[in-house]
Parts: structure tokens; C-alpha cells; sequence
């Protein structure tokens, strides 16, 4: 008796060869149809109600057989968990199943690639909602954000997602623009290293990283979404690359599309940009996939295309892999594109090739490959609170305090305000209750946050008035607020956004202000708890920052939180009640007056206040600044030598003391001045930044090295590279404050100009 020997798996299922020959072997064998599949998304969920994602409704009679596509395979999945609540053992089984019959149903065997929202941790039914991205910045904490996002791709591994569409890396330009609180804020070094630090962390848990919105989103005209962009290639490469630069160093293995056009060209449909630049310059070599119906914009919206296979044809030639979030363009009109001679072939298979090599690093294409379905499942466990809770407490800004702070323990307090006893001012318009729920409203939010007014009620006497509501209300509500107040021995005035979408909220996508003016009565509100002649500490929860000059000096305390998450309201109570030391720094700057004044700091010297303009861009609260009860003592600042070689590093020493009981806290900022782009560029921006803890009577030294990297973007005048020249290090607490400014040579034959490449060495090249 003979044994027929065991067939040999497919090349391409085979986990031991090279992944280029496995891709290229499976490649070979496909039908025209069966590589478009792998090139778009489905959602399934898209006719669910409720709009979240520009234009959806437009897309609605879009909605796909999912039985009948599974015989040509489905690249991905979208938002399997974040489309409706959905309990989440029952959605773990029910995408198993699912993958289970796409696999059975195509030829090859191939999975689908699920990605979801993770803004604010994974955006699903009872997940852990952590602070929005702006609160991220606001921490000044690298290896605190990649701890967060480490935990956030574990939970996503966990339920079979595969892709994460995060971090935002728009640096912030307009503090009108809605998506501003989506921001980690408005410096390209604060956005590069701790957007660095959240890819780091998801791929690290086996996650890809998805980078959005490559590139100028946030430059909008006017601060107003999706609107074109009127950046010129210096601002383009000063401020807005950087941190793409640096998250792409860190291993994000995804980039996505803008919805923008810049000088005209939208981003989707730019070969220049996603490809001359993203993969012939930075080297990248992963998928980019566009922007919820980015392909079909270029129609719809651009016009640039003269219908949908034209769309199809030119965001495939300029490099978009995949078409999210569901199948459109480069379904039925790709297909007749390619056949027609419209688009060239090999440009489907350069995307294919893409798309499957990274389902190769998935283990997606491995012979043993099946879903994993989880026994049991706690989106929202006590660990994942507590490191939620900690971003929060390090996030929280004290901006302005006479003393009123910390609030004396059982302190008689009336908490007012719109925010104040409200659960949904503690998150951003990416969170799950948001983002989704807010469609459901007869389903509970699915985790658990306090509002301010009962946190504030385990260490305070709490009596607690409205007001008036983000927007709207009228009179008796605001004498109802005043009224509280007759028996209080200070007033907590908790205001801000309501986050939401396309305006259902004042802050959120689609969200956009006209001016930085409080909205609604909340600023008549203020005033008139001002005039009671009670101490009145403000409590703002907002996604911008917003114009506070006419009551500031009334103020005895300012405290900012960019909605800090389910935690967010016992971070609070920890900071008013003197538990917890504030230790956040402003991400983003606060307009002096004006409040329709839109810029931050990184304005030209011409920008400053000057005769030929009315307006004062002057800062109320600088980018970095952030005040504390514990302020550690600045003993030493000194460079290590003079001269700082092009080629080299120039090393920065600060010596910091704790003179008090209690632990302490310092963000180290270093900015750089260059007197030679004085003219035309910021004054000074950030190059690095340290956040240092000190236990009492502790004195630590931070040493700080700084790298100049003349790989730098030439410019369209190509003068980018100048002679050898004088720079000053100013080192301080914020852009406006400097405890020492530092006199350096930059040596060597040539250095740059301006600030696109002077890092630190762990993110230089």
C-alpha cells in the first residue's frame, strides 16, 4: 500500500518564503475582478442612520450585496464595531463568521483587512473612551501616549481589527477649524513626536497605523472644512510635513489621503505629493488609502474628474491603494476603465501589490490562518481606566490662578455652567457615544463618566445651576445660576464646546466658528457671574481654545481640559481640590483680543503688534504655558560647547530643583531663533521638549540633544541651504517665557533655513 505524499500549500500561503514571492505568485492567478476586490472597502452598516462621514447620505443607495462580492474577496471590512452599538462578544462572532465566508467564498482564500476608528481608543460600544488628541498634546508625554495607544491596539487585536485610522498629524493652523480638538495641537514638533510615540505604540501591538490627513487639511481657508488650501512649499514643508516625517520613521505602515486641494490640486488626485514625495523621497513603502469617499470627491466635490472611472483612474495613478470606506469608484468603474484602455493595468497591480504584501505581515495569507473569536470580553477594564485616567491628570492645564486655588476641602461651591453636569463634555466627536451613539439615543453610553458636578460633590458642597445651554437659553436660566451663588464661597463656571458632527455640535468635523468668541450666551453667562462678586474659577472643556481677554483679569482661576475622556471629571476634581499638582501645558495658544484672531504662534515677525495693523496676535496664553502649585526651581541652563555642527549634535543641560513637599512637574521647552529667517518665518519654534517629574527636595539634570538634519526640502527657490551662521536656543516654559537664551555657531559647509529639520537625536535620521 501506497501514501499519496500531502499536496504543498499554495506559494502564497506558504509563511517561510519571501513575501514578495508569495504576493507575486497569488498576483499572478488572479482575474481583473478579483484584484479590484482587494482595493476597496465594504460597510456593510452604511445605510444605518445617522451621518458620519461628509456626504454619507449621498452614498446611502450605495449599500453592497455582501453575499454576492465574497466571490471575488473584499479587501476590508470597515468599522464592523463602529457603525452601531453593537455588544461586543456578539460583534467578535459575528465578524469570525463573516471572515469565515469571505474566505470560503473567494478562490484564494483571502481575508478581508478590518480597520476602525481608534481618535480616542477604539471607537466601539463599551470600549474605554481616552482624552482626544488635543489633551495628547497637551501632556507633553511621549511614552505616556504610546503606553495609551499599546493598550488601544491590544484591545483592537483582540476583536480581529487590523487597522486603526490614527493619529491625526495636522498641526493645527486656524483655531476656528472644527477638527482643531482632533489636533494634538498647533507645533509640527509637539504633533511629530507625540503622534510619533501613538504609532509606535498601535504597531507595536500588531495594529497598523493609518497617518491622516496627508497633507494641508487643517490649512484651510478660513478655518472652514474642506475648503481649499493656500499654503505655499515652505509652510508646506516647515510646519505641516514634519510630522508625517517623523510618524513614518516610527513605523506607521498607512497613510491617508486629504480631502484638500492645495494651489488646486486636490491631495487625492496628486502624483507629486503621494507619490514623488511619499514613496520616492520618505521611502515609503505601505498602503495609502483615501479619505471616506475621498475618490468619489474628486467628481462630486473637485471637479476635477469627469466622472467616477475618471476618479477611479486618477487617484489610482497618483497612488491611493484603496478606496474607503466602501466600494464606489473603484468597483464597476475602475474595472470598465482598465478594460476600456482608460488606466493603465499596472497601476492596479502596483496597488495590489501593496495591499497584499501587508495582508502578508498580518499572517492573512498563511495556510493556518483562521479568525480568533474571544472567550469573553472587557472593552473597558480597570487598567485601561487608569491609564485613561492618568492622561487625563497630566493633560489638565491650570492657565491663570490669584491663589483662589487649590479650593479649600468642603468648600461651599456652585457648579454652573453647560458643561458642568453633563457627561458628554468630557469627550471629543470621535468618541463612540459621539461619533455613533449619539443616532442611539435610547442606547446607554456603554461605559461609565462623571460629570464635573459629581465629582466635584466627593470633596465639595456642591449646589448646581445650568445656566444656560452651549447655545441658546434665555434670561431666567442665567439669574437661576446667579442665584446659586448667593450662599457659595466661589463659583466653578464649567463652559465650552459640545462636541458633534457637521453641526451638530460647535466643535467636532464639520463643526467649524466664525470667530473665538464663547458660543452662544455662555460669555453673557460669565459676565454674570463675574458681577456677583464671588471668585470665580472657569472650567473651560472645549476642542479650541477661545478668546478670554475681557474677563481675565475678573478671573481668579482659568483651568483647561480638551475633553479628557471617561476620567476626564475626577482629573478635574483632583486639580480644584489641590489633590493632584496641575502639570499640562497648552497645546495650542490663547488669542490675547480679537476674537476672530485665528492665528498661533508660529506667525512671522511681521505677524507680531506692530503700527501697520490693528490687530494684536499677542498670546493670553502662550503655546507651552501652564502654571502649577508645586513650580520646581531653575537652577542651570548651559550648552555643552559653542559650536553646533551641521553634521553633529549640540547638546542642551537644564538642572531643575524640587523645593517642595509635595511631587513636581516641568515641561523643558527649547526653542530655536534664527535671526537669518527672521523676516519671512516664526520668530522661534519648538525643537524639542522634555516633560520632567521631581519628587520633593529632588534635583534632576536633563540633558537635551538636538540634531540638524540638512536632508531638508530644497524650496521652489532652491536657497533653502545658506552659509554657516549664528542661531540663539531659548529655553523656557512656553514660547513666550525663557529662563535662558543660549548662543550657538552652526559649523559646517552649508545649514539650513528655518525649522523643518532640527530634532532631537532618537527622531533625527
Amino acid at each position: 500500500m501506497t501514501t499519496q505524499p500531502a499536496a504543498a500549500p499554495e506559494p502564497w500561503r506558504d509563511p517561510a518564503a519571501d513575501p514578495g514571492e508569495r504576493v507575486r505568485a497569488l498576483m499572478a492567478r488572479m482575474t481583473l475582478r478579483e484584484k479590484l476586490a482587494q482595493l476597496y472597502g465594504v460597510w456593510v452598516g452604511i445605510d444605518a442612520g445617522g451621518e458620519m462621514a461628509p456626504h454619507q447620505h449621498d452614498f446611502v443607495d450605495a449599500a453592497v450585496d455582501l453575499d454576492d462580492l465574497v466571490r471575488h474577496g473584499i479587501g476590508q471590512l470597515t468599522r464592523v464595531f463602529g457603525t452601531r452599538p453593537v455588544d461586543p462578544l456578539i460583534g467578535a462572532h459575528s465578524l469570525a463568521r463573516r471572515q469565515r465566508q469571505i474566505v470560503s467564498s473567494n478562490r484564494f482564500g483571502i481575508p478581508a483587512l478590518v480597520h476602525e476608528e481608534c481618535l480616542t481608543g477604539l471607537a466601539a460600544w463599551q470600549a474605554t473612551i481616552y482624552p482626544a488628541p488635543l489633551s495628547w498634546g497637551a501632556t507633553f508625554d511621549p511614552d505616556l501616549v504610546r503606553r495609551m495607544a499599546a493598550r488601544i491596539g491590544q484591545t483592537m487585536r483582540g476583536l480581529g481589527v487590523h487597522q486603526g485610522l490614527a493619529p491625526v498629524l495636522d498641526v493645527a493652523r486656524d483655531l476656528r477649524w472644527g477638527r482643531v480638538e482632533e489636533t494634538i495641537g498647533e507645533d509640527p514638533y509637539l504633533v511629530g513626536t507625540i503622534g510619533s510615540a501613538y504609532v509606535a505604540g498601535l504597531e507595536s501591538a500588531g495594529v497598523i497605523s493609518t497617518l491622516k490627513h496627508f497633507v494641508g487639511y487643517s490649512a484651510s481657508r478660513a478655518g472652514r472644512n474642506l475648503a481649499p488650501v493656500s499654503a505655499g512649499p515652505r509652510e508646506v514643508a516647515d510646519v505641516l510635513l514634519p510630522p508625517f516625517e517623523l510618524a513614518l520613521r516610527a513605523g506607521a505602515r498607512s497613510v491617508m489621503s486629504a480631502y484638500n486641494d492645495t494651489d488646486g490640486v486636490p491631495a487625492a488626485a496628486d502624483t507629486t505629493l503621494l507619490t514623488g514625495l511619499l514613496r520616492d523621497t520618505y521611502g515609503f513603502t505601505g498602503t495609502v488609502v483615501a479619505d471616506y469617499f475621498g475618490v468619489a470627491f474628486l467628481h462630486r466635490l473637485h471637479g476635477v474628474a469627469a466622472d467616477r472611472a475618471d476618479a477611479a483612474g486618477q487617484a489610482l495613478t497618483a497612488g491611493v491603494d484603496v478606496e474607503l470606506p466602501t466600494m464606489d469608484c473603484y468597483g464597476e468603474p475602475l474595472l470598465a476603465a482598465v478594460e476600456g484602455g482608460a488606466v493603465d493595468a499596472a497601476a492596479v497591480d502596483r496597488a495590489l501589490e501593496r495591499v497584499l504584501r501587508q495582508k502578508c505581515e498580518l499572517g492573512l495569507l498563511d495556510a493556518d490562518w483562521a479568525p480568533e473569536v474571544p472567550e469573553e470580553v472587557d472593552l473597558d477594564d480597570a487598567a485601561s481606566r487608569s491609564l485613561a485616567r492618568e492622561v487625563a491628570e497630566k493633560s489638565i492645564v491650570l492657565a491663570h490662578n490669584d491663589g483662589t486655588l487649590p479650593l479649600a476641602p468642603g468648600a461651599r461651591v456652585a457648579v454652573v455652567g453647560p458643561r458642568a453636569d453633563t457627561a458628554g463634555a468630557m469627550l471629543g466627536c470621535y468618541s463612540f457615544p459621539l461619533h455613533v451613539g449619539v443616532h442611539h439615543p435610547d442606547v446607554p453610553f456603554g461605559v461609565t463618566v462623571p460629570t464635573v458636578a459629581e465629582a466635584l460633590r466627593s470633596s465639595f458642597d456642591v449646589t448646581y445651576a445650568l445656566g444656560c445651554p452651549v447655545v441658546g437659553g434665555d434670561d431666567a436660566g442665567i439669574e437661576e445660576a446667579v442665584a446659586a451663588c448667593a450662599d457659595a464661597s466661589v463659583c466653578v463656571a464649567v463652559l465650552g464646546d459640545r462636541a458633534g458632527l457637521f453641526g451638530g455640535g460647535t466643535s467636532g468635523e464639520g463643526c467649524d466658528a466664525p470667530d473665538l468668541r464663547l458660543p452662544g450666551r455662555q460669555e453673557e453667562l460669565l459676565e454674570a457671574l463675574l458681577a456677583t462678586g464671588k471668585p470665580v474659577v472657569l472650567v473651560l472643556l472645549s476642542g479650541r481654545p477661545y478668546e478670554l481677554s475681557r474677563q481675565i483679569d475678573r478671573l481668579a482661576a482659568v483651568i483647561c481640559g480638551f475633553y479628557p475622556g471617561e476620567e476626564g471629571a475626577p482629573a478635574l476634581e483632583g486639580v480644584l481640590s489641590g489633590r493632584i499638582d496641575p502639570s499640562g501645558r497648552l497645546p495650542v495658544s490663547f488669542p490675547a483680543a480679537g476674537a476672530s484672531q485665528p492665528s498661533t504662534y508660529l506667525a512671522a515677525p511681521l505677524g507680531r503688534r506692530s503700527e501697520v495693523s490693528t490687530v494684536d496676535p499677542t498670546a493670553l496664553f502662550p503655546f507651552g504655558h501652564g502654571l502649577s502649585y508645586a513650580p520646581v526651581t531653575w537652577v542651570d541652563v548651559s550648552a555643552t560647547g559653542s559650536l553646533w555642527p551641521t553634521d553633529g549634535v549640540c547638546r542642551v543641560r537644564v538642572t531643575l530643583r524640587n523645593d517642595h513637599s509635595r511631587p513636581a512637574s516641568e515641561v523643558v521647552q527649547v526653542y530655536l531663533h534664527d535671526p537669518v529667517a527672521e523676516v519671512a518665518r516664526p520668530e522661534r519654534q519648538l525643537i524639542a521638549a522634555r516633560r520632567v517629574s521631581l519628587e520633593p527636595g529632588a534635583t534632576v539634570v536633563v540633558d537635551i540633544g538636538l540634531h540638524a538634519d540638512l536632508t531638508s526640502y530644497t524650496g521652489r527657490d532652491g536657497r533653502r541651504l545658506v552659509d554657516p551662521g549664528d542661531v540663539e536656543l531659548r529655553v523656557g516654559t512656553s514660547s513666550e517665557q525663557f529662563v535662558a537664551t543660549l548662543h550657538c555657531t552652526l559649523t559646517g559647509s552649508r545649514r539650513h533655513v528655518g525649522f523643518d529639520r532640527v530634532l532631537a537625536p532618537e527622531f533625527g535620521s
